[in-house]
């Protein structure tokens, strides 16, 4: 019995696209889970539609692209930090989950299934994380350095084929990723610095 569960714990083991995927469900039911218990009012949909819309145009407006995904905007986290500030992770998940959507119809870029998961959802999902932070900054520091975890995993998993040779996927996977996400966030900091955040927010309320 114990060996032919070490058996299947070694296959498992050997391929992580399939533990990768388990993460990837888990995170999401977790997500819905929790979005299932908050109530969801007409302003709270309208302010999600308009934040998402938002999103979808900043993210038009793109300083640099990268050639397998990824791009630096003019703020276009933005949008989405304010919801996840203003109503909470839960929300954050629900509007990330709806923009990461839109994204794939977008701009997408396939490889296979897992890893348009890790790539559009899960990463802007993630960004709901700065809705546990009073500090504007860290919850923007975190809810960014969530979506860069999703997609260095991509990046490592599904996109190793891509590293130079000589390079570590790891090593490579993290020079790619941080080269586009930390501009957009010293980006994002810079506006949420710039905007009367807190001003906003309570109008919102």
């Amino acid at each position: 019995m114990n060996s032919t569960f070490e058996k299947q714990l070694s296959l498992l083991l050997a391929a992580p696209t399939t533990i990768f995927t388990l993460i990837a469900l888990i995170a999401i039911i977790l997500a819905f889970i929790r979005i299932k218990k908050i109530t969801i009012t007409t302003s709270t949909i309208i302010h999600v539609a308009l934040m998402v819309a938002l999103t979808v145009i900043l993210h038009m407006f793109r300083l640099y692209h990268m050639p397998q995904g990824g791009s630096v905007t003019f703020g276009g986290m933005v949008p989405l930090l304010f919801i996840a500030f203003r109503y909470g992770p839960a929300v954050g998940y629900l509007a990330g989950f709806v923009y990461g959507l839109i994204n794939l119809i977008q701009d997408p870029f396939i490889l296979q299934p897992v890893q348009v998961l890790f790539d559009y959802p899960l990463p802007y999902m993630a960004i709901g994380l700065a809705g546990y932070f009073k500090n504007i900054y860290l919850g923007a520091f975190i809810g960014i350095l969530g979506r860069f975890i999703c997609h260095f995993i991509s990046g490592i998993v599904f996109f190793a084929n891509y590293t130079p040779a000589g390079m570590s996927p790891y090593w490579y996977s993290f020079i790619f990723n941080a080269s586009y996400l930390i501009p957009e966030l010293i980006i994002c900091i810079i506006i949420l610095r710039i905007l009367p955040v807190k001003r906003l927010l309570t109008q919102i309320k």
